[in-house]
């Protein structure tokens, strides 16, 4: 059996696609046990992959799903939504992109719909979260005894990553803010520019999945089991809980920005009067050597073997007086 690996030799045999566009085709038992004999299964999970035009056409053929269902899977578009159509619930929903991606450490998306017996997945590119439940279904440490549950888990597991990238960006926040107190902000600039780019990118995600679960909750709370009523409003809840996180850290990251300006405006503005003080200092030096190299008769000291020095001295006498004169009144502004 061929195994592909990546530069680290990694194995990416389980992200990559079957002769049908699948990554994987998953059975469980009604207690949520994963099982081999796909007569004993209560329900089933499917994941394609979409970038692959094998997929494309199975889920195109797919009569179990509806047409709007099978249409959303093949949109080419990326807009995050959750719908309901005959008895199925599916969405487009966002996930960090797994680090084995060529892409990683951005944020992908996962298609999916769901009834009571059949779960269908579909993802470009290797997602975290996808994985993460991907090997705990393959070790047994999980069960799933529902659609439902798993996608539930999927997206908890969104959120905790979502979460550590916060953590993380927090604390880049931390360092950065050490240094802007203890004056050593000059290398800060495309730090902090970096950090409130991906903070954007996670704030959005996480306004548009709070409303879209509070959407999915209050707007087909009649037509949806229990037990989907109760999962849409715990991710709701979650969903609203980090975006408030990301909104404290967004508003850290603008004050530090504001700041880090004010430091870059002050240091400007030294470094300006510093120009100044040298041009005013140097100007009547300029106009003095300036009239006295001009070629006229009647300049003064023509004869004199001591006229250098005396020009000399006045020069720098008055630039002396504008010296005194500018940097008091710089320290009276």
């Amino acid at each position: 059996m061929n195994i592909a690996l990546n530069a680290e030799g990694t194995d990416l045999s389980p992200y990559l696609p079957d002769e049908h566009g699948l990554f994987f085709i998953y059975h469980f038992t009604a207690e949520g046990v994963r099982t081999k004999d796909a007569a004993q299964a209560y329900w089933t999970w499917r994941s394609y992959q979409l970038s692959d035009m094998r997929a494309r056409h199975e889920i195109a053929a797919d009569q179990a799903l509806p047409p709007p269902v099978r249409e959303a899977f093949l949109s080419t578009s990326h807009g995050c939504h959750i719908d309901l159509e005959d008895d199925w619930l599916y969405g487009d929903l966002p996930d960090l992109r797994h680090d084995y991606s060529a892409e990683a450490r951005g944020l992908g998306h996962f298609r999916f719909a769901l009834n009571d017996t059949m779960l269908v997945g579909a993802r470009k590119q290797p997602l975290q979260s996808v994985d993460n439940i991907r090997k705990a279904i393959e070790n047994g440490s999980r069960k799933f005894r529902s659609p439902a549950e798993l996608i539930e888990a999927v997206v908890g597991q969104s959120f905790d990553g979502m979460v550590a990238e916060l953590t993380r960006l927090g604390d880049t926040l931390d360092g950065i803010e050490d240094r802007i107190v203890c004056d050593a902000w000059h290398n800060e600039r495309q730090a902090l520019v970096d950090a409130r780019r991906h903070l954007v990118v996670i704030h959005r995600q996480m306004a548009t999945l709070s409303n879209l679960f509070r959407h999915l909750d209050h707007s087909h709370r009649n037509d949806l089991p229990d037990t989907i009523n109760d999962m849409a409003a715990r991710l709701s809840h979650r969903a609203h809980t980090l975006y408030h996180d990301g909104e404290q850290l967004q508003a850290r990251a603008r004050l530090l920005q504001d700041e880090l300006m004010a430091k870059l405006t002050t240091e400007s503005n030294r470094l300006l009067y510093v120009l100044s003080v040298m041009t005013a200092v140097l100007l009547p030096m300029t106009i003095i050597s300036g009239l006295f190299g001009m070629n006229v008769g009647g300049l003064p000291f023509l004869e004199t073997p001591s006229g250098f020095w005396i020009v000399t001295l006045f020069s720098f006498a008055v630039a002396a007086i504008v010296f005194f004169v500018v940097t008091r009144l710089g320290r009276n502004v």
